[in-house]
């Protein structure tokens, strides 16, 4: 392959592939019999009004408490003329889990496979370091040594 054939394949619109990566700089380069391509793509850096969902489960008698302690560190507030705070979704199931032999289990016994009725919990949180101070909220008020959550970047459409 030469030179000229590598930048006509990698300057077609369809050939571009983004990578998002957590820098706001990235380098690709190519180097095809001994000649180097360069491209150099400038992200822009990520907002403070970056929005993120932090989805948890809880046994239902903790309820109360994490949600009382995530909307304390700022979770559940709506950027907006409303003023909307303290907003979640919550739904009911059934989580389950078998404690290793190294386990704090909060419910249950080591090696003895447990089934909860819990809460699965989303909300919104504005800011990287809000969601941070959130999750440790969440940490802090949740029963288990190590909570079940997730946290989702959002797009805005």
């Amino acid at each position: 392959m030469n030179a000229s054939l590598f930048k006509n394949i990698f300057s077609s619109k369809s050939q571009y592939h983004f990578i998002l990566r957590p820098s706001y700089r990235f380098f690709h380069h190519h180097t095809i019999q001994g000649t180097k391509f360069s491209t150099t793509a400038k992200m822009s850096p990520p907002s403070s009004t970056q929005k993120y969902k932090l989805i948890y489960f809880v046994p239902v008698k903790n309820l109360d408490a994490t949600k009382a302690a995530i909307f304390a560190a700022g979770a559940g507030r709506y950027p907006g003329p409303g003023n909307y705070t303290e907003c979640a979704w919550v739904s009911l199931g059934t989580g389950q889990y078998k404690p290793g032999n190294s386990a704090n289990p909060a419910i249950g016994k080591i090696g003895a496979l447990q089934k909860v009725e819990e809460a699965r919990v989303e909300t919104l949180v504005i800011g990287e370091q809000l969601t941070r101070k959130v999750v440790e909220a969440l940490k802090s008020a949740h029963p288990y040594e190590e909570p079940a959550y997730d946290v989702v970047k959002l797009e805005n459409f």
